[in-house]
């Protein structure tokens, strides 16, 4: 469960059993959506050490570079992710690719891509 206590403050805490994530409304972190955009690159990365593990390598020095670009109903549109993944000397052709189609099939981004039918529902507890 994720839970939130709101207050005053420009910052807003997510709680979980285990974790604490904090966002703000007046630039000092990040907001929600650039939360958002954070954790399709946090996916990009963790998704690279999963390829690099299963073959065997080391993933120091692969740069992840990711820009949102809105679509044609403003910024809170996202038509277009892209991810632009450097990778340090050494890396082989194939290494590349198979690091490359891990970033691609990241568990978040599929999630956005595939847009699944999600029932929200808010109410009074």
């Amino acid at each position: 469960m994720y839970a939130v206590k709101v207050d005053s403050s420009p910052v807003i805490k997510v709680t979980t059993a285990k974790h604490e994530v904090s966002y703000a409304v007046n630039g000092s972190l990040m907001n929600p959506l650039e939360g958002f955009y954070a954790t399709l690159a946090g996916c990009a990365g963790v998704f690279a050490k999963k390829a690099c593990k299963e073959m065997g390598i080391s993933p120091d020095g692969i740069s992840i570079d990711c820009k949102p670009f809105a679509g044609p109903g403003g910024p809170l549109t996202l038509a277009k992710f892209k991810t632009e993944v450097r990778f340090p000397e050494g890396f082989s052709a194939e290494q590349k690719a198979r690091v490359l189609d891990a970033i691609a099939n990241c568990a978040v981004k599929e999630i956005v891509a595939m847009g699944p039918e999600i029932a929200f529902s808010v109410t009074e507890a």
